[in-house]
C-alpha cells in the first residue's frame, strides 16, 4: 500500500517512534582503528578514506554573535569509544563540543547533552538549525535558498551553556567496529539507552564536567531517548541531571489508544486547517491560540466520551459529533462518518486540499505537495522532508569539513539503518516521573510545534498530564507551542523565541546558591 510505504521510508529516517527498516547493503568497505588520533595533524591521504576511527579529534576555535554580542568558543570534533563490559572498544561514537573559550571555571557552566529521532538519525537537526552556533541558509519560513550552506546563529544559547551533539552508532559517522557486533547492543529502546549512558559517563569524565550542572534535549525519538536517560544516568552511572527538553515528543511508552487515540488528533487538525484557511470565518477570524482552547475542550469533554461509545452512541448525536468534528478539521462532515469519528493522520494530509490539488506535509503541515492523481487515501510522498533534505545535507557535509576541519570520505548518515530496533521495555516517560521524583533539581520543558502531524502538539500536552498523574511535579514542568512544524525551529521568528525558551529555562533550572535538592 502507498502509506506503508510512506511511512515506512520516514520511520527510517527518524522523526517518529520506533524505526523498523530494511537492512541496507554496505556501498563500501569500512574498516576500524582504535588508536587516538587528531585527524588535522595526520596525512593528507588518510583524509581520502573510509576509515572508521573509535577515537579521534580536531580542535578549531570561533567566534559567534549572539544577541549582539561577541561569544568566543572551542569546537572539538571528533570520536570517542563505547566500551563492553570487559573495557574493549566496541563502537566510536561522533559528536561535535562546544565551549565558550572566555570562561574559566566550568563548574558553574551548564552543559547541554543532545540528540535527534530516529532513532537512526543524527544530531545534524538540531545541530545547524537550532541551538547550536550555525544554522541553515533558509528563508526566514525555513525552505531551501540556494546556495546551500550556512551561516551564523545570532540565537543560539551556547552564550549560557556549553553544547555537545552526540550522534548514535549508525548515524553521523558513528560506527560499530566489526560487523561481529551485535547490533542488539545498540538497537533497541533499551539498549540504546544504556550504551549512550556509559559513553556520557566516559565523555563527562574526559572533559572534566563532573562539576556543571548537566541538561538532556532530545527531539522526536530523542525525546524517547533522553527521558530513559534521565533515570539511567542517575541510578548507573550516579549522574544527576538539571534539566531535560523534549522537543516534539514521541508517547514516551504512555498508553493512549483507542478511543484516546483517535480523538486527541482533532486540535492538530484544527491547527493545520486554520493555516491553510478551510475553517468556517468565525473561527477563521479568531487567532491560532484563541480558536484552539474550543477544539481541545471539545475533544476531551465530548469526542472522547463519544468515541467510547462505538455502536451505542445513538444516529442522532453521532451525526452531530460529526458535524463539530467537520467545523474544526476542515473535512466533510459525510467523510467524518464514513471513518466513524475517527479519521486517519494519512488521509486528513491528502483529503484538506484535495479540492485544490495539494497534499499537506505530515511532519509540518504548512508544507504542500502534489500528487500524482488526487485520489487516493494519504499522500506520494511527504512535502516537508524533501525540502530540508535540500537544505540540510549539503550544509552539514560542508561545516564538517571546511568549518570544523574533521576530513575523512565515510559517508555521514543523515539517516542510518538501525533494523531491527527492539520496541519492547519503553517505558521511558514514567522513567522521566521517577527521575524528577528522586532528583528535586530535575526541571522539564517540552516544545511543540501546532503544525507537526507526527508527534502532534496536543498529544504531548496529553503525555504531560499522564506523566505527572498526581500532579506532584507540575511546579517543574511548563510547555511551549510554536506555529510551526516538527522542527520549529525553520522557522526564523520560531528559531529566536524556541532558543530564548530554552535559555531562560536553563536559568530557572540552575539552584541558588545554597540551595539544597529536598522537598
Amino acid at each position: 500500500m502507498k502509506f506503508r510505504f510512506i511511512l515506512a521510508t520516514f520511520l527510517s529516517m527518524g522523526f517518529f517512534a520506533y524505526a523498523q527498516q530494511e537492512p541496507r547493503k554496505s556501498q563500501s568497505k569500512e574498516t576500524v582503528t582504535t588508536t587516538q588520533v587528531t585527524v588535522k595533524d595526520e596525512p593528507k591521504s588518510s583524509a581520502n578514506e573510509r576509515t572508521i576511527k573509535v577515537e579521534s579529534s580536531v580542535v578549531t576555535n570561533h567566534t559567534v554573535n549572539i544577541d549582539g554580542k561577541s561569544v568566543p568558543y572551542k569546537a572539538t570534533t571528533g570520536t570517542l569509544p563505547v566500551w563492553d563490559e570487559d573495557g574493549k572498544p566496541i563502537a566510536g561514537l561522533f559528536y561535535t563540543y562546544y565551549e565558550r573559550s572566555d570562561v574559566q571555571n566550568r563548574d558553574k557552566r551548564p552543559l547541554v547533552i543532545s540528540f535527534n529521532g530516529g532513532p537512526g538519525s543524527a544530531s545534524v537537526w538540531m545541530h545547524i538549525a537550532y541551538t547550536g552556533p550555525v544554522v541553515l541558509n533558509i528563508d526566514d519560513e525555513g525552505y531551501p535558498v540556494q546556495p546551500y550552506g550556512y551561516k551564523e546563529n545570532p540565537y543560539s544559547i551556547l552564550d549560557v551553556a556549553d553544547i555537545i551533539y552526540v550522534d548514535p552508532v549508525n548515524t553521523g559517522y558513528s560506527r560499530a567496529v566489526s560487523k561481529d557486533i551485535p547490533t542488539s547492543k545498540f538497537f533497541g529502546v533499551r539498549a540504546d539507552i544504556k550504551y549512550l549512558a556509559e559513553w556520557i559517563n566516559t565523555f563527562v569524565t574526559r572533559n572534566n564536567r563532573w562539576a556543571s550542572p548537566k541538561f538532556l534535549i532530545g527531539e522526536s525519538y530523542g525525546t524517547t531517548r533522553v527521558s530513559g536517560l534521565a533515570l539511567e544516568l542517575q541510578n548507573s552511572q550516579w549522574m544527576y541531571l538539571n534539566g531535560v527538553v523534549l522537543v516534539s515528543p514521541t508517547e514516551l511508552g504512555i498508553e493512549r489508544s483507542g478511543p484516546v487515540d483517535a480523538a486527541l488528533r482533532l486540535p492538530y487538525f484544527a491547527a493545520t486547517a486554520w493555516y491553510h484557511k478551510a475553517l468556517a470565518a468565525d473561527l477563521q477570524g479568531k487567532d491560532l491560540t484563541a480558536m484552539l482552547p474550543e477544539v481541545e475542550n471539545f475533544t476531551i469533554n465530548e469526542l472522547i466520551p463519544a468515541i467510547s461509545q462505538g455502536g451505542m452512541l445513538s444516529a442522532d448525536k453521532k451525526k452531530a459529533i460529526a458535524a463539530k468534528m467537520a467545523r474544526y478539521s476542515g473535512l466533510s462532515e459525510k467523510v467524518i462518518l464514513d471513518y466513524n469519528l475517527n479519521v486517519p493522520t494519512d488521509f486528513f494530509w491528502k483529503e484538506l486540499l484535495r479540492d485544490k490539488g495539494f497534499t499537506v506535509g505530515r511532519l509540518d503541515s504548512r508544507y504542500r505537495g502534489i500528487d500524482k492523481m488526487s485520489a487516493g487515501e494519504g499522500p506520494d510522498y511527504n512535502a516537508e522532508l524533501t525540502s530540508w533534505l535540500h537544505s540540510f545535507t549539503p550544509a552539514i557535509n560542508m561545516y564538517i569539513r571546511n568549518e570544523l576541519n574533521y576530513k575523512t570520505d565515510l559517508k555521514y548518515n543523515m539517516f542510518g539503518s538501525v533494523y531491527p530496533w527492539d520496541k519492547t521495555g519503553d517505558q521511558t516517560g514514567d522513567n522521566l516521573r521517577q527521575a524528577m521524583a528522586q532528583n528535586q533539581y530535575l526541571h522539564l520543558l517540552v516544545q511543540s510545534g501546532y503544525y507537526d502531524g507526527a508527534c502532534d502538539y496536543f498529544n504531548a500536552k496529553y503525555s504531560m498530564w499522564q506523566l505527572d498523574a498526581a500532579g506532584k511535579l507540575q511546579d517543574r514542568m511548563s510547555w511551549e507551542g510554536y506555529r510551526s512544524g516538527h522542527m520549529m525551529y525553520l522557522r526564523k521568528d520560531d528559531l529566536k523565541t524556541a532558543n530564548n525558551h530554552i535559555r531562560e529555562f536553563i536559568k530557572k533550572a540552575l539552584p541558588k546558591a545554597g540551595e539544597a535538592a529536598k522537598f
